[in-house]
């Protein structure tokens, strides 16, 4: 989804961190950033860390703001403050590698130093790397969620032809439902199935499939549509955010599958799920073996 926020960087500290946020306000107002910084201006007076954090946090909490940078003595403070606040995700950084890692498992949105710990210069090199890391997506994606307070009212859409449900179609769809309040399933119709898939498919008519899909109980609609692609359906349906199990990005679905910028796109990535086997849960191999396992008996 295009974040008009996407460049907006909030960077608060205590006395302790005042002359290191000026710093970093510096670097990332050269990196194109546009910076708001919500002081204090001076180390001259002491003040209390959990001010600023609380102020920063309720910003992001609003979605004012895309990140955040605070600073404290080590930055601790800052951290468990900043992180009482709804899908704010505030990691500590000492080093280079732990601000990789925060970005690319954790999805980072929120970065704490801290001045007494680190040199200013080793610093910077921690807020370069923070800034220029991405998050990984992939198996990270389903656990960073986990993390995240969901909006109840959003329509959540996934789709598939849904022939012979196996255990990777239902952790796919709980976890579809955790992302909102109402989950709408699409399924592909009998003739746009068997033009997916073959004409010895589907093993279930779509009525009987969707009457299987209405009987979850982490289903709320279920919708047959006789089209291959999905534009059709999601101009229908008009879901907040759109959920995929491929071994794709977010950014390539949107891409490949032209989903409108105001719908989010998730990915249940699922060959890089530690407990998902594609070959064991997939709906082709499963009437493969149903074959063997005839012709055996024959």
């Amino acid at each position: 989804m295009v974040n008009s926020n996407e460049k907006i960087v909030v960077l608060g500290a205590d006395h302790n961190g005042v002359a290191l946020k000026a710093e970093v306000k510096k670097l990332l107002a050269g990196q194109g950033y546009t910076c708001v910084d919500i002081g204090p201006f001076t180390d001259e007076q002491k003040v209390d860390y959990v001010d600023y954090a609380k102020t920063l946090g309720q910003i992001m909490q609003n979605g004012e703001a895309r990140w955040g940078v605070l600073v404290c003595g080590t930055g601790v403070g800052m951290d468990i403050v900043a992180n009482r606040f709804s899908n704010v995700r505030a990691s500590l950084a000492h080093s280079v590698d732990v601000a990789h890692k925060t970005r690319e498992h954790n999805d980072a949105n929120v970065l704490c130093l801290g001045s007494w710990v680190n040199s200013t210069e080793d610093n910077l090199e921690i807020v370069r790397a923070w800034f220029g890391g991405a998050f990984g997506e992939g198996r990270h994606v389903k656990r960073v969620e986990k993390t995240k307070d969901h909006d109840k009212s959003k329509i959540v859409f996934t789709n598939g032809v849904f022939d012979i449900l196996h255990k990777g179609h239902i952790d796919l769809l709980k976890w579809a439902k955790s992302l909102g309040g109402k989950l709408v399933v699409g399924i592909n119709s009998d003739r746009a199935t068997r033009e997916l898939k073959g004409p010895e498919r589907p093993i279930h008519n779509e009525n009987d499939r969707k009457a299987i899909l209405e009987s979850l109980g982490m289903v709320d609609e279920v919708v047959i549509f006789d089209d291959t692609k999905t534009e059709g359906i999601i101009a229908q349906v008009q879901p907040d955010i759109l959920v995929k199990g491929a071994e794709w990005t977010a950014d390539e679905v949107r891409k490949r599958d032209n989903i409108p910028d105001n719908i989010e796109v998730k990915v249940f990535q699922l060959s890089l799920n530690p407990d998902f086997c594609m070959e064991k849960y997939s709906t082709t191999s499963v009437v493969e073996k149903l074959k063997g396992d005839k012709h055996d008996h024959a």
